[in-house]
């Protein structure tokens, strides 16, 4: 079985070859992901925080798009950073919950991911910052970052250790670095931008593609100590005021980031993409989470919820030759469209055979709202909500339980029990009217309670249908 799906991607990626459009360079743009890690909703300035200052990501906004419904695949970190390389909901890799190290849970080989195919397009292709996609990390027991089709990487496998200062945990290229001096965010943008000039220089019309990836503002936190004097007086205590001076601390990396491209002159012409992957960490909530301020007003609830905030989070684009500025559009937007989105762009086609379950988002650049064959849909076995499975359809949100107790994976050892679980106690919301979700419409709507019940029961079975069971011996 594994030498005939190893033999199905050679064999696509040799047709793909030929399938690549004929765009010339100056047709395919740069693309720029930059990613967060536990950014709230409401942790950036143009997005509401009293008290952070942004201006380097409010440029971003004012020269493009901020949009205000834009939402990552999972409410939780390795999940969702699946579903964005790969178009697909995380259950499908069998990505349901954060990966702890040395876990025998990863992205499998067989995932088509966003730098393969754009390789095919002729991208060259770089990650810089967190991976958290496999519980190996750098060890040849898993598909490392170089497998799903980075020319260049430089990462973690989790979190910045020992914390965002002078961590001693990065691998550059499958070699180990040792001690940084600096944090954590800076070092990631210092190796993004190396790469970016190297790459320039060796080719400049040879379109890219960089996946930034931030530990900030993830716990343990680390702050630049003059940063955390200047909120020293806004804040409630020094660790609120290390949590905002993370999050300015980014706010410069991205301004760090956006120069260069200014400097190399390719920023006209590149999609640059600012978001999160889920939403704030509850303040707490374990031990090392003394620093966990983030913000998710006006939404309800925290990272690891399946209602709004754990996966609504800021999504700002910016593309000069493309994009209108000083947009603020509201149609729904997900990091799982980056796929077929880019695939549009680059000019190359993934698998016909591939079940994606994002769409292209270029309509929205327009203020147009994206055509969709499914609603977005969210199933996270280990919500900390009552409710595990979300969806998303149009100016709707349905909120689910399941008659199972939660679950990291599933597994040979639960699989009977997770596909037999049922639906109880659906919710409602006129989502656009309620973005805190405290209005359940299930009673005063039973002919709309009763079509979005059926429409999730739909997805729902095309999901679980298609979710890639772990051999529970080995998880």
């Amino acid at each position: 079985m594994k030498y005939n799906n190893l033999l199905t991607i050679a064999l696509w990626m040799i047709a793909s070859i030929f399938s690549v459009a004929k765009l010339d360079a100056a047709d395919r743009p740069n693309i720029l992901v930059v990613l967060c890690d536990d950014l709230g909703y409401g942790d950036i300035e143009c997005y509401g925080h009293p008290h952070i200052k942004t201006p380097h990501v409010n440029n971003l906004a004012t020269e493009g798009i901020r949009f205000t419904n834009f939402y990552s695949a999972a409410p939780v970190c390795s999940p969702s950073r699946v579903g964005l390389l790969t178009g697909r909901s995380p259950n499908r890799a069998g990505v349901y919950d954060f990966i702890p190290g040395g876990r025998d849970i990863y992205m499998r080989s067989s995932e088509v991911t966003i730098p393969q195919l754009l390789k095919q397009a002729g991208y060259a292709t770089c990650m810089s910052g967190k991976w958290h996609c496999n519980g190996k990390f750098n060890s040849a027991q898993q598909p490392q970052p170089d497998s799903a089709g980075f020319d260049h990487w430089f990462g973690t496998q989790n979190n910045a250790s020992p914390s965002h200062e002078n961590p001693s945990n990065f691998v550059r290229n499958g070699e180990a670095v040792g001690e940084l001096e600096g944090f954590s965010c800076q070092l990631v943008v210092d190796e993004a931008i190396t790469w970016l000039k190297g790459q320039q220089a060796n080719d400049p019309k040879q379109p890219f593609f960089m996946y930034v990836a931030f530990h900030e503002p993830h716990e343990p936190i680390a702050s630049p100590p003059k940063l955390v004097e200047h909120y020293g007086d806004m804040a409630k205590n020094v660790n609120e005021a290390q949590y905002f001076a993370n999050v300015a601390n980014v706010d410069v990396a991205v301004g760090r980031l956006m120069a260069a491209l200014k400097d190399l002159k390719v920023d006209s012409n590149t999609l640059v993409i600012f978001t999160s992957d889920n939403g704030p960490e509850t303040l707490n909530r374990y031990r090392r989470a003394k620093n966990s301020f983030g913000r998710a007003t006006p939404l309800r609830g925290m990272k690891l919820w399946t209602t709004d905030a754990g996966f609504r989070v800021a999504g700002i684009m910016r593309w000069p030759e493309r994009i209108k500025a000083d947009q603020v559009v509201d149609h729904p937007v997900s990091s799982l469209d980056f796929l077929p989105t880019f695939c549009e762009l680059a000019g190359v086609k993934p698998p016909a055979d591939l079940k994606l379950d994002g769409t292209n988002f270029l309509p929205a650049l327009d203020n147009k709202n994206p055509v969709r064959a499914k609603p977005l849909l969210w199933i996270f076995y280990n919500a900390l909500n009552e409710r595990q499975v979300a969806m998303r359809d149009g100016d709707w949100k349905v909120l689910a339980k399941l008659n199972i107790d939660n679950c990291v994976n599933v597994t040979a050892d639960n699989e009977a029990e997770v596909k037999a679980a049922e639906f109880t106690d659906i919710q409602i919301f006129r989502i656009t009217d309620d973005i805190g979700e405290s209005k359940d419409l299930s009673s005063s709507m039973p002919e709309k309670l009763t079509e979005l019940t059926q429409r999730l029961k739909t997805h729902y079975q095309e999901f679980l249908d298609g979710s890639h069971i772990w051999d529970g011996r080995k998880t």
